[in-house]
């Protein structure tokens, strides 16, 4: 066991997020929305996420947004729009934040968990087609780190087995998957606003994008108690509504989206370039993908190591993520064992992730790869 390591008083100090950072770029506006939110007491459902929906879809190139209030809801929501429901079986990948498991599982339904491609960290259509059973109605593909999945091959998959696919976007606002931002290349893509995301609310938001209208009002009526009008109810929802405060620091997030997403791939690219002679395996943008860099995961032998060394440095990382979902306690009545998903576990035990934030300064990016050398 290696000895702990004295913090260097010479060494810059680098947190792997620097919100406050972003918030002083745009304060002035940020401080306007609110402001203005709270003098119209309008706070649920009002003109804010109106405006929100409408510019999102847009954005992402889908002709409908249904905001809600974390991107937990927002993958509860398809999955109960699409019609998802005890006995069926939805294709997950186990290599990805628990959510995306777990609102299959509250509906009753059964995650089936595929491994990953070792190059881009997410699923793909052969490892898809292995999984699927009678029982299949879905698959989740999830834009991993903000690296988009090789939609083409499952959407042709899920067309020749009558499949909803619908996109996990939590992590990967504003990136591409040949030209096309993906969330709006499925049946529904779904979106988290959590506070570190690349586009983040100050506090907890979510949505979901859509081409089908049918869809949309089955989402717009499963966000609000199943609510046609006032004290009218046409099916037992959830209140799983936008809130105006978030609505309104997404409008004025989102007009600033893709310069700090070019800001992101700036750095990474960066990196790749100060450590491409390291042993560490650096992130790969797949030839199909623009890759936004929610994360920048690279891999070692000696994750822990390293992450303490770092810690010892000053700087901060986070590993994303150590224990695959098909290995979590939780899922132990399904039976998986290790072995059983070599790639995404191997990746659990290699994966660190560095900082990485539009703001991230030179000098600070230059403390990092000091501290991994």
């Amino acid at each position: 066991m290696s000895k702990p390591f004295a913090p260097d008083t010479n060494q810059i100090s680098v947190p792997y997020l620097d919100l406050k950072a972003q918030y002083q770029t745009i304060k002035p506006e940020i401080d306007a929305a609110i402001a203005s939110v709270i003098e119209n007491t309008n706070f649920i459902l009002g003109p804010q996420v109106d405006t929100f929906e409408k510019t999102f879809a847009e954005y992402v190139g889908s002709a409908i947004c249904v905001g809600v209030n974390s991107g937990t809801a927002a993958l509860q929501l398809a999955l109960m729009a699409c019609g998802i429901g005890p006995g069926d079986e939805v294709i997950v990948p186990s290599f990805t934040f628990f959510a995306t498991a777990e609102t299959v599982s509250v509906l009753g339904a059964v995650p089936v968990f595929v491994d990953v491609d070792p190059a881009s960290y997410t699923i793909t259509a052969a490892e898809i087609e292995k999984a699927i059973t009678p029982r299949t109605r879905a698959i989740i593909p999830v834009h991993l780190y903000g690296q988009a999945v090789d939609l083409d091959p499952i959407r042709a998959l899920a067309d020749k087995h009558n499949l909803h696919v619908i996109e996990d976007a939590a992590q990967a606002h504003g990136a591409e998957y040949k030209g096309r931002r993906v969330g709006g290349l499925g049946t529904a893509g779904c979106f988290s606003f959590y506070p570190s995301k690349n586009l983040g609310s100050y506090g907890e938001a979510g949505a979901v994008v859509t081409n089908d209208e049918d869809l949309a009002r089955q989402l717009r009526l499963l966000r609000q108690h199943g609510q046609t009008s006032k004290y009218a109810h046409a099916i037992v929802g959830y209140n799983f509504r936008l809130e105006e405060l978030q609505a309104a620091v997404l409008n004025v997030k989102l007009a600033h989206l893709d310069k700090w997403n070019n800001g992101r791939r700036a750095r990474a690219a960066r990196y790749n370039e100060l450590l491409s002679d390291t042993e560490l395996v650096l992130p790969r943008e797949m030839e199909y993908s623009r890759h936004v860099y929610h994360v920048y995961a690279v891999q070692c032998d000696n994750r822990d190591e390293l992450q303490n060394r770092l810690a010892a440095k000053g700087i901060q990382s986070g590993v994303h993520y150590p224990i695959p979902i098909h290995l979590q306690p939780a899922y132990a009545s399904l039976g998986y064992k290790t072995g059983d998903l070599p790639v995404t576990e191997r990746l659990c035990e290699r994966v660190l992730s560095l900082p990485l934030f539009a703001e991230l300064t030179d000098a600070q990016q230059q403390a990092v790869v000091d501290a991994i050398r």
